[in-house]
């Protein structure tokens, strides 16, 4: 039986706390047109919005432009959602562009903008209703709460300032880290000052549970998968049928622990 409350919750941060859809268009936006230079740089009306449906097919940033090219290109939306793992590598190869290019340039574009305009980069940024004051409540608690995400930790930090939760940086666990997130789960268990530890992580990538379910030393810790943030429905069918990944809603995530 697990405890009704962790004394540590992990929590990824764009899929789960932060919906960075509309960053994520605009930046993929502009470096499609960078590569492929289309006849007119403003987007169709409907694009964004097949983006944001299709948003869960990526798992790496450089996917983003390449898959504005394959709806530009009039693929099919529910054959990106099926077929993405060949359709992405085919792009590129009849474009004969490699991954390492596109997100060379995805990265340039995105610092480069952010250098020159931080407060309008952050504020294309949302946090998803009650999750801030889930985590403000959180933090006055004696649960540990800590982040651990692929987005730069300087932004995290800035992005939760905004919202009046001042979180310290060495809680937050970002890109600059550069290891698995189960390999910061299992450092958070051995270094816990309070035992013992009940660990509950909330990702939105099945792919990521999944890859914790595999470590056999963490078998302990609580998965959660958050169905408000990049998955698709077949993904939320599989975290269902696991006896160890939990489906977790967002009206949930912002109750007491004892709802999850």
């Amino acid at each position: 039986m697990t405890a009704s409350s962790p004394t540590i919750l992990a929590l990824d941060f764009d899929g789960v706390i932060c919906d960075g859809l509309i960053e994520y268009f605009e930046v993929a936006w502009r470096t499609y047109c960078q590569i492929w230079s289309p006849a007119n740089n403003t987007p169709a009306d409907n694009l964004a919005s097949r983006f944001y449906r299709l948003r869960p097919v990526i798992e790496t940033g450089w996917e983003m432009p390449v898959l504005i090219k394959a709806l530009v290109d009039g693929i099919d939306d529910e054959k990106i959602l099926h077929e993405w793992v060949n359709i992405a590598p085919k792009i590129l190869l009849d474009h004969n562009i490699q991954a390492r290019e596109v997100a060379a340039k995805l990265d340039n574009l995105r610092d480069q903008w952010i250098a020159d305009d931080l407060n309008g980069w952050l504020s294309l940024h949302r946090f998803y209703p009650g999750v801030i004051d889930k985590i403000k409540a959180t933090v006055a608690s004696t649960v540990q709460l800590y982040i651990i995400t692929t987005k730069e930790g300087r932004f995290v930090q800035q992005l939760l300032q905004q919202e009046g939760v001042d979180l310290a940086a060495k809680a937050i666990f970002g890109k600059e880290e550069k290891r698995p997130k189960y390999e910061i789960i299992r450092e958070l268990i051995q270094t816990a000052s309070r035992k013992p530890v009940s660990l509950w992580f909330v990702e939105d990538r099945l792919k990521t549970l999944q890859l914790v379910q595999q470590q056999s030393d963490l078998a302990d810790v609580k998965l959660f998968l958050g169905d408000w943030g990049y998955n698709t429905q077949a993904e939320r069918q599989t975290a269902e049928n696991d006896q160890r990944i939990q489906l977790l809603s967002l009206s949930q995530f912002a109750q007491d622990f004892s709802a999850w």
